[in-house]
């Protein structure tokens, strides 16, 4: 979401960022590390760039390959502070709606700490999965604690937008060169073309993304999410021929209340919609509560599906990452 009215914020972010960038470039922040490689997914956008997809696809990967993997996540938006292995049958309130979706479609151990150097710690030292990789989700500005490989996503989205707090960027397009690898949509032509441009020396690895729903969904539905880009999730809707007769979007983590759920409702019978379609980010959100709105009509989840272009190519580079790394330690 761009926020023009901030503009003249933007520099003391840009001098923020600045500042920190140098500290980690000059060793003024001391780095943490962990006894495990760590991979770290992330990207310079503060929301909606695909992360979580993405780290359950490369989760899938590895397993698929024979390696041991866990997930250490911040777990943002939950109401517990404690460090927590996640539980997938639990809710998103004590874990976080993100890690708990990881949890349940990857089937592997995620962490969850304000930490993630904490989350790696607990995971070592419980051994969740024996001698593992560990992915970082979210976890390019993460950049204390050391990692084996960086992978960070790039997209069209963020060529055109502004930095915090006008624009959705954590940080300025500079920031990539710190990554090893980045991360582009087969289709999207912009930002393939942009970095064609740069003419950068870094490993850039492609994947297909595509939304499906059950075959048993109607096609006329009412459609709500609370996520950081939710364009995109509507347009993928409209582009697979469903109508949406009605929609509703909330804020990026947004919890459901009651009266929240009292007003989808209200709006899916007026609109005369057969349906709910959400997100899978949101029914983890929802939890037990999706309950009160499958009283009134069915609800469908619309998901987001991730697969690599060449996966023999990135799982040979994360071994090879990890190979080094644990050959330093």
């Amino acid at each position: 979401m761009r926020r023009p009215w901030l503009a003249p914020l933007m520099p003391f972010y840009a001098t923020g960022w600045l500042v920190r960038a140098w500290a980690l470039q000059y060793g003024w922040v001391r780095r943490q590390w962990l006894r495990w490689p760590v991979i770290s997914v992330g990207s310079i956008s503060a929301g909606g760039a695909g992360k979580t997809p993405l780290t359950i696809a490369l989760a899938r990967l590895l397993v698929a390959h024979g390696m041991a993997v866990d997930v250490l996540s911040r777990g943002y938006g939950r109401e517990s502070r404690e460090a927590l292995l996640v539980d997938a049958t639990g809710d998103a309130e004590t874990y976080g709606d993100e890690p708990l979706l990881i949890a349940r479609e990857s089937a592997v151990p995620v962490v969850v700490a304000a930490q993630r150097w904490k989350a790696g710690q607990i995971a070592e030292q419980q051994a969740v999965s024996g001698c593992a990789v560990h992915l970082l989700d979210d976890g390019f500005q993460h950049r204390s604690l050391h990692r084996a490989l960086d992978i960070v996503l790039v997209s069209e989205e963020d060529l055109r937008d502004h930095l915090l707090p006008a624009g959705n960027l954590r940080e300025p397009l500079r920031a990539l060169r710190w990554a090893d690898v980045l991360l582009v949509r087969d289709d999207d032509e912009p930002a393939l073309d942009w970095l064609a441009r740069q003419k950068t020396r870094q490993t850039v690895w492609r994947y297909h993304r595509a939304m499906q729903w059950p075959a048993a969904m109607p096609q006329k539905v009412f459609a709500f999410c609370g996520i950081a880009r939710p364009e995109a999730f509507l347009r993928g809707l409209r582009a697979g021929g469903v109508e949406i007769a009605g929609e509703r979007v909330l804020r990026d983590h947004q919890g459901y209340s009651e009266q929240e759920l009292s007003r989808l409702c209200e709006q899916l019978q007026r609109c005369g919609a057969h349906a709910f379609v959400t997100t899978a980010k949101d029914l983890a959100r929802l939890g037990n509560r999706a309950d009160a709105l499958r009283h009134v009509a069915p609800v469908f989840c619309a998901e987001v599906i991730v697969q690599f272009a060449d996966p023999g190519a990135v799982v040979e580079c994360i071994r090879t990452a990890c190979a080094e790394a644990q050959g330093q330690g």
